[in-house]
């Protein structure tokens, strides 16, 4: 019967090894497989993520002005 219990999950990343204490995973109680509950991998997953933090909108496209009209509208100075 499998049992949720909190272990130290561990995992490499690049050339690193990150642990991550009180993990929750299911266990069996008669032979000892595990399998780590699938929401907090994919949580953790995000947070070790390279883009984690960064916005995933994309960015406004720019307005492209015609080189003949780039020192039209500017304010000049009367000093």
């Amino acid at each position: 019967m499998m049992r949720l219990q909190f272990i130290t999950y561990f995992t490499w990343l690049d050339e690193e090894l990150v642990t991550v204490p009180n993990f929750p995973a299911w266990v069996c109680d008669v032979c000892g497989k595990r399998e780590y509950d699938e929401r907090a991998v994919n949580w953790l997953t995000t947070l070790l993520s390279p883009n984690a933090g960064q916005t995933t909108l994309p960015n406004p496209p720019r307005r492209r002005v015609p080189p003949s009209r780039r020192g039209q509208n500017r304010p000049t100075s009367t000093e």
